[in-house]
């Protein structure tokens, strides 16, 4: 006989429950959107323009047009999810990009800054804006969760070129832990950081111009004990398990799901 005790959470968040994903047409945020529509979850997706046109989200989906490095576009995108869904019960930012393989003392100011001002602030305008939707799950009696995607180069920076993007995302690392703090404990903050993952990402990422990252993918590969990369769906299925109610307890923490490239102490 199965007691109340004994039964298990979910390890993906519950049919019907509101979430929210930043960058869901990228190759990560598709296959989150996929999976999350599979589970009967309502699914929004931010995303730039070009990134929508080339990939619409799946019928059933909400797509809005967002730069997250504009503020106005921001506070635009949250106003209409605001009076379309009212709250939100979960959210993934997975906004990010880098560009040309440039060492830092090669590297103009306005590239620095196009890439901290998505991937750094660009996390910081989302989460504030989305604050009061998550904090209105939790009126409604939800346990409302968010995840920022990091990387591994948050951690280990193992390749030249990367000065701006490692930065960025040693602070979303840190920027989780500031949220898990003040959000608690009404909204559970976690984030993710992947390794290299199979998507378009390796080359600019979703939605701009093709860059070119001069990494020597095999090479690399040798130095993964898992000796492949990742696959997208490897990445949606950690991000879902963070935002169910079986990962209740965690918060403030960084999970690295990069096949042991990185393993953290």
């Amino acid at each position: 006989m199965t007691t109340p005790e004994s039964t298990l959470p979910s390890f993906t968040p519950l049919p019907g429950q509101r979430l929210l994903v930043v960058g869901g047409c990228g190759g990560m945020g598709r296959a989150l959107v996929r999976a999350a529509a599979a589970l009967g979850l309502r699914v929004a997706v931010l995303d730039i323009e070009r990134s929508i046109a080339q990939f619409p989200p799946p019928p059933g989906v909400l797509a809005l047009a967002c730069d997250v490095t504009r503020e106005a576009s921001v506070q635009a995108a949250f106003e209409h999810l605001a009076g379309h869904w009212g709250a939100v019960d979960a959210l993934v930012n997975l906004a990010g990009y880098t560009g040309e393989r440039v060492r830092v003392e090669d590297m103009s100011t306005a590239e620095w800054d196009d890439i901290v001002n998505t991937d750094l602030r660009g996390m910081f305008l989302v989460a504030r804006a989305c604050a009061p939707l998550l904090r209105a799950s939790a009126a409604q009696g939800h346990a409302p969760a968010a995840v920022l995607v990091s990387s591994t180069f948050g951690v280990r920076v193992p390749h030249v070129g990367y000065g701006p993007y490692a930065a960025s995302k040693a602070g979303v690392i840190n920027l989780v832990r500031a949220l898990a703090t003040e959000w608690a404990p009404a909204i559970r903050v976690n984030g993710v950081a992947p390794g290299v993952i199979d998507t378009a990402f390796l080359k600019g990422g979703t939605g701009r111009d093709v860059k070119q990252t001069g990494l020597d993918m095999e090479r690399f590969v040798q130095g993964v004990p898992l000796q492949r990369l990742g696959r997208p769906e490897e990445i949606a299925h950690a991000l879902l398990y963070l935002l169910g109610p079986a990962a209740g307890y965690i918060t403030g923490q960084t999970v690295h799901v990069n096949g042991g490239a990185h393993m953290a102490a």
